[in-house]
């Protein structure tokens, strides 16, 4: 499974920017989709989540209200619309995937997740 993130810029604080992710590959077979990021000197963190059966939706406090996760019609697309950005939101943006089922209360944790795209750098100016 190969996962593609996209979409990441130059926007100025304030500002509106959409990701993609498309998976590819053998049958994707994963139950949920997620984004994180990692900014400079930092760790990689949670953003949002969204499973394909049910369209459950899962964020981290610091993006609620501002990002909203949504998935296409075709379970191996899904998007990243982020609102409201902030020059803190400046990161490497990634998609990412398990190659298992992830159970309910998992799905913000880095470790459950196998399958990474490259990674899309969005720079937020002040």
């Amino acid at each position: 499974v190969q996962l593609q993130a996209f979409g990441g810029g130059l926007v100025q604080a304030g500002g509106s920017l959409r990701l993609s992710c498309a998976a590819s590959g053998r049958t994707f077979s994963s139950n949920i989709m997620g984004w994180f990021r990692r900014a400079p000197g930092k760790e990689r963190e949670f953003l949002a989540a969204i499973r394909w059966s049910s369209g459950a939706t899962y964020y981290a406090d610091s993006v609620k209200g501002r990002f909203t996760i949504s998935r296409g019609n075709a379970k191996n697309t899904a998007y990243l619309q982020m609102n409201s950005v902030k020059p803190e939101d400046t990161a490497v943006y990634y998609c990412a995937a398990p190659d298992h089922i992830i159970g309910w209360g998992k799905e913000r944790l880095r470790n459950e997740y196998d399958y990474w795209g490259q990674g899309t750098q969005v720079t937020v100016s002040s």
